[in-house]
C-alpha cells in the first residue's frame, strides 16, 4: 500500500558519505505501508499519544515509551503482528531481515524480552550480537558512556534492543544513535514493547479495547509495565483500572494525574477479592525485590500480600483473563496455570510476534550498510 497522501518517505538511496562504496550498501525492499510515529516529543510530557497528528513525516524509528503511539498506530502494528504469527521458516516471509543485523544491549537481567527479540530477528531471516549483563562484561565497567556505547554498536548492527538500569536511558540512547533504538526496559521507568504486547493479548483473548475493567496488582511503583501499559489503555474509550498495591508499591503520582488528566476512570483498591470479582482483565506483578535494595523493610512489607490462588480464581469471571509480565516468583500459584483464564503464557508468545512486527517496522525498506 501506498504511504499516507502528504507523508514524506525516507530516502532508499545510500548515504552520501558512503556513495564510493554503493555497492557495500544493502537495501531491505519495501513491504507495505510503513507506522509513523512521534519520537522527539514536542508536547506536554505524557499527552503525546492524545495529541500529536495521526501520522507524522518519519518513519518508525526508535520505539521508547508508550506515549510516542497513538491508536492508529497501534491498530497498524496489531495488523502486522497477526501478519507475523504466520511466518513459518521456508517461506518468503521468513527472509523479510535478510542481512539486517540486531545488537541486544542489556544491562539488566531478562529471560522472555532478550530471547523474544532474538528470536523474533532469526524468524525473519536476520542475525543477532548479543550481550547481557553489559554493565559488568562491557565498556561500561571501564567507564564508558551509554552514549558512547551506541555510537561504536551503531558501526556494527542496523538496531540496537537495549535494557538499561536507568530510567530515561533509552531517549538518551536513541538522542546519540543514528539507527533505531528499541526500548526493552529502562529500570522503572518504560517498557514499551510490553505494554503492545499486553494489549495485543488483551484484544485477542476478551475481543475488544474498548468497554472493560483491568485490575492492575502488586508493585506498582516500580512496575514498568504497568507504567507502560496504563499509557497505552488511556487511548481507549470506558477503560475502567483498578490499583491494587500494598502502600509501598502504590501507582506514582505522575501516572495517576495523567490518567485524570484524559478522563481515564481509576480507583485505588485494597481488596484483591473484590477487584478480582469486577475486572475482566487482572494483570499481577511481582515485587520487585531489586529495587529495594536500600529499603529492605519496605520489601518485607510489600512481598506476599496480594497472591492470586484458586480462590482468586473462583470469584473471577467466566471469561475474565490473568495475566503477568512474568518472570513470578509467588504472586500466582501454580495450580492457576491449568485454568484456562491463566493467559500469561500465551501473552509471552505473543510478545514474539510483537517484537517481529517492530523490527520489521524499524527496518523496512531502511539501508542497510552490511
Amino acid at each position: 500500500m501506498p504511504a499516507p497522501a502528504g507523508i514524506a518517505m525516507r530516502s532508499a538511496t545510500c548515504p552520501d558519505r558512503r556513495a564510493s562504496q554503493a555497492s557495500s550498501c544493502r537495501r531491505l525492499p519495501p513491504r507495505g505501508r510503513r507506522v509513523y510515529a512521534s519520537v522527539t516529543p514536542t508536547l506536554q510530557p505524557g499527552l503525546e499519544n492524545r495529541t500529536a497528528p495521526s501520522w507524522l513525516a518519519e518513519p518508525l524509528k526508535h520505539v521508547v515509551k508508550s506515549q510516542q503511539f497513538n491508536a492508529e498506530a497501534l491498530e497498524h502494528i496489531f495488523k502486522v503482528t497477526r501478519e507475523m504469527e504466520e511466518v513459518r521458516a521456508g517461506t518468503d516471509a521468513a527472509h523479510q531481515l535478510d542481512g539486517a543485523i540486531m545488537s541486544t544491549l542489556f544491562y539488566e537481567p531478562s529471560t522472555r524480552t532478550r530471547l523474544s527479540f532474538e528470536s523474533a530477528m532469526a524468524r525473519l531471516g536476520g542475525t543477532i550480537l548479543t550481550t547481557e549483563s553489559a554493565a559488568e562484561f562491557s565498556s561500561a565497567a571501564k567507564g564508558e558512556t551509554l552514549e558512547d556505547t551506541i555510537r561504536t554498536i551503531e558501526a556494527y548492527a542496523d538496531v540496537v534492543v537495549l535494557r538499561h538500569f536507568q530510567a530515561g536511558s533509552a531517549e538518551k540512547a536513541a538522542r546519540a544513535a543514528s539507527i533505531p533504538i528499541i526500548n526493552a526496559g529502562d529500570g522503572p521507568g518504560q517498557h514499551p514493547s510490553q505494554a503492545l504486547l499486553d494489549v495485543y493479548t488483551i484484544q485477542r483473548e476478551i475481543g475488544r479495547l474498548d468497554n472493560f475493567s483491568v485490575g492492575l496488582v502488586g508493585d506498582l511503583a516500580n512496575g514498568r509495565t504497568v507504567r507502560s501499559l496504563a499509557y497505552v489503555l488511556s487511548l481507549y474509550s470506558n477503560v475502567k483500572m483498578y490499583f491494587v498495591a500494598p502502600n509501598e508499591c502504590r501507582m506514582r503520582e505522575d501516572i495517576r494525574e495523567y490518567l485524570s488528566s484524559v478522563g481515564v476512570d481509576w480507583e485505588e483498591v485494597d481488596d484483591l477479592a473484590k477487584v478480582a470479582s469486577e475486572v475482566d482483565v487482572l494483570y499481577q506483578t511481582r515485587i520487585q525485590k531489586e529495587r529495594f535494595q536500600d529499603r529492605p523493610e519496605d520489601y518485607d512489607k510489600a512481598k506476599g500480600k496480594y497472591i492470586v490462588t484458586t480462590d482468586t480464581l473462583a470469584q473471577m469471571k467466566k471469561d475474565a483473563i490473568v495475566m503477568h509480565p512474568l518472570p513470578r516468583v509467588d504472586e500466582i500459584h501454580p495450580e492457576v496455570d491449568a485454568d484456562p483464564r491463566a493467559a500469561y503464557f500465551r501473552q509471552a508468545r505473543n510478545g514474539l510476534y510483537v517484537r517481529m512486527a517492530l523490527l520489521k517496522l524499524c527496518l523496512d525498506g531502511r539501508t542497510l550498510s552490511h
